[in-house]
């Protein structure tokens, strides 16, 4: 080899040493927390706190305690405090597992026609003139949290009110802390109206009329239809109608949240009530319906949400033109709804015998709360324990507002095991003949302090 060739040789080395050692810094570099700089620093993406709820049970999952009680689940559970599969739910499933034709392929993006045609006609009762006048559109959706999604999703970019203001959501004090996470993440403007009388643990009836009757004209008014999250507190049949008519008069539009059909009162009639009260005044409304609590259906995230027109000529073709809208907004979510939980609750819904049997579970369910609501109040008043405590049955459904203070909460867990919510509510349905004896005594001793 020629000297030039040597020294042309020894060069190209020498670069790729040089490259070499170049690449080997910058990997060290990056090793060493410098170098490329992340976009997701602490100041842009700061660390989320823990979601109250879901770390409330993650504290009662860690307590070792025989005695703990678990009172922040939002869950039914039976006597024994057990997950309670219905057996209706049981039933529809093994008609499932026999069915030869059963696959797995995608729904439509409405979801199953069969459920959704069926989810109407319970909660707007079968006989609805809106049904016969074809003046609903009905979208599948995952639960009951999908469909406000959904709704606030359709409503953020599509409703336009006369007046700019009304471009809100006016929301219950308190209301499921999940609504105000739903509504803020799609950049829908919110306030709050009173709900709960923390001096008579009931309905603020005047402070809510109030101020729906001063919102803005055309303001959007969220509704819990039943079994009101997180205090347990309804509006009587001729609160609703009073409601009904100021907003009515103010031109607001009704969005119905109906999380407990069936399983607040026992009855699905009467739970679907003050919906079927404000389609028949003539409002165009939503509704985002949940099969979670009433059929048992938790991790299957079945649900329904409905768009119902006013009466009017143009009611098809506003009708047509929402759910257009509607089936676009859902494929860019989540494409195609969830197939397995919606079979189970169309054969229930389309089946006379099954329908039946699950009146039956409901009324089960239903029937277990309510005992546990008189036995409660009934050994709290026997304990002659400090205040009044007919609020315990005054109330409804899943929850109950207790009226105990923060820090007699944080006794409870502390000293005796017991977990709740640091607002007092309580889940009734984490209540049993085994542990209420237990609970009750443990709420006079704090409450005595």
């Amino acid at each position: 080899m020629s000297a030039a060739n040597i020294t042309k040789t020894a060069i190209s080395k020498q670069q790729a040493n040089n490259r070499l050692g170049q690449v080997q810094g910058h990997m060290g570099s990056m090793g060493n927390g410098e170098g490329i700089k992340t976009a997701f620093s602490a100041d842009v993406v700061p660390q989320a706190p823990e979601d109250p709820l879901f770390g409330l049970m993650a504290a009662y999952r860690k307590d070792s305690d025989p005695k703990k009680v678990d009172l922040g689940i939002g869950a039914y559970r039976d006597d024994n405090a057990k997950p309670w599969v219905l057996p209706v739910v049981k039933e529809a499933e093994e008609l499932l597992r026999k069915d030869p034709d059963l696959n797995h392929e995608y729904l439509p993006i409405a979801g199953l026609a069969d459920f959704t045609s069926a989810s109407q006609k319970l909660i707007l009762g079968k006989s609805s003139p809106a049904i016969a006048e074809k003046r609903v559109t009905s979208i599948q959706s995952v639960s009951g949290t999908g469909a406000l999604h959904l709704g606030a999703l359709f409503l953020a970019r599509f409703y336009n009110p006369s007046t700019p203001d009304a471009k809100t959501i006016y929301v219950s004090t308190p209301t499921w802390a999940n609504h105000n996470q739903l509504f803020s993440n799609v950049k829908l403007p919110m306030k709050g109206y009173p709900y709960f009388s923390k001096e008579t643990k009931g309905l603020d009836f005047e402070g809510m009329v109030s101020t729906i009757e001063s919102a803005p004209e055309g303001a959007i008014i969220l509704l819990h239809a039943c079994a009101h999250n997180p205090t347990g507190v309804d509006a009587t049949q001729d609160q609703w109608k009073k409601i009904a008519q100021v907003m009515k008069q103010k031109r607001h539009f009704p969005f119905f949240d109906c999380a407990y059909q069936g399983f607040a009162s026992g009855s699905l009639e009467t739970d679907a009530w003050a919906i079927n009260h404000f389609v028949e005044q003539g409002f165009e409304l939503m509704i985002a319906q949940s099969y979670a609590k009433n059929f048992g259906l938790y991790g299957e995230r079945a649900g329904c949400f409905h768009f119902v027109a006013a009466p009017s000529e143009n009611a098809a073709d506003e009708v047509s033109r929402v759910g257009s809208q509607l089936a676009i907004l859902q494929r860019s979510e989540i494409s195609n709804p969830p197939a397995y939980g919606a079979r189970v609750a169309s054969l229930v819904l389309n089946d006379e015998k099954l329908f039946a049997q699950w009146e039956e579970d409901l009324r089960t369910m239903s029937g277990r709360i309510k005992e546990m609501r008189k036995q409660l109040r009934s050994k709290l008043e026997q304990k002659k324990t400090p205040g009044t405590w007919n609020h315990i049955t005054d109330q409804i459904g899943m929850f109950s507002f207790t009226g105990l203070t923060e820090q007699q909460v944080q006794t409870l867990r502390e000293q005796y095991h017991v977990y709740m919510t640091k607002n007092g509510r309580i889940s009734m349905a984490g209540l049993n003949t085994h542990n209420i004896d237990y609970f009750a005594e443990s709420v006079d001793k704090v409450v005595r302090g």
